[in-house]
């Protein structure tokens, strides 16, 4: 998803760019990695990632792989040739126990393997002497893809009713307002550890009952709890990300509502 939408915004603005993915572009293959980055090129985006949160535990030394080691190889490969790395984190780096958004310097206290992982590529991109910038993101969705947006317009077009757990709170980001504000920060100077979503918060069941609207379902969207949906690993109560230091330099981000309302009305149902 942001991959493709960093794709978009480059063509956009006229920006030469090389997007490179599987076999060339390999996060268990760290020789691509090193492949892909050549000398001349000013900035890397790594769009990457093990995004399975579920299979993370079962199976935490390949997301550790992916998330931690290759994000390592692919810093030290960026600083010796001098490209910037803007590389992509989480909200699930902290513990989300919060009551208030949380800053960029708030403790890292992942609460499942998937935030290890994550976590511990912040610190290998820290570690490389790179220019960087880490961008902290959630609930991120495009109209492509698969992801929580497609899914429930998708069920609200099939069901009569579903249930949305609604104690798990943070903000929705679109992908293509992600790649939007990175380049935004890289442009602006940034570097170091940045949050970028889309403003506002909301729980699923807002999110998911936001979507039935937008689309004029008559699907009945009802609010229930995380102990109806039991998952593998422990989701998050609070994961909302402080948006002011980011937002002080870029100026205000989208509303996740007007957000949501542009990517609604360009879903892409094939893929």
């Amino acid at each position: 998803m942001v991959g493709r939408s960093w794709c978009g915004l480059l063509t956009a603005h006229q920006i030469p760019f090389r997007a490179l993915a599987r076999p060339d572009f390999d996060l268990d293959q760290p020789a691509t990695l090193v492949a892909a980055v050549e000398k001349g090129n000013r900035l890397v985006v790594n769009a990457a990632a093990w995004t399975d949160v579920d299979g993370a535990e079962s199976d935490e030394p390949a997301a550790t792989r992916a998330n931690a080691e290759a994000a390592g190889v692919l810093a030290e490969r960026c600083a010796t040739v001098g490209a910037t790395l803007i590389h992509y984190s989480t909200d699930y780096v902290f513990s989300g126990q919060a009551r208030s958004p949380y800053p960029v310097d708030a403790p890292i206290e992942p609460m499942n393997a998937y935030g290890r992982s994550k976590a511990a590529g912040e610190a290998a991109v820290r570690g490389s002497g790179t220019e960087h910038l880490i961008i902290r993101t959630s609930w991120v969705y495009a109209p492509w893809g698969k992801n929580f947006v497609r899914t429930i317009a998708k069920l609200a077009a099939e069901r009569d009713r579903l249930e949305v757990v609604n104690d798990q709170r943070g903000r929705p980001t679109s992908a293509e307002h992600l790649a939007a504000s990175s380049l935004a920060l890289y442009l602006a100077g940034a570097n170091g550890t940045w949050h970028a979503t889309d403003a506002g918060e909301c729980t699923w069941f807002d999110f998911a009952t936001a979507i039935a609207e937008q689309l004029g379902s008559s699907c009945s969207v009802e609010a229930c709890t995380s102990e109806k949906f039991p998952r593998p690993a422990r989701r998050p109560a609070y994961s909302t990300l402080d948006l002011e230091q980011t937002e002080g330099l870029i100026g205000p981000l989208a509303d996740w509502r007007v957000a949501l309302s542009k990517v609604l009305c360009r879903i892409d149902q094939t893929g």
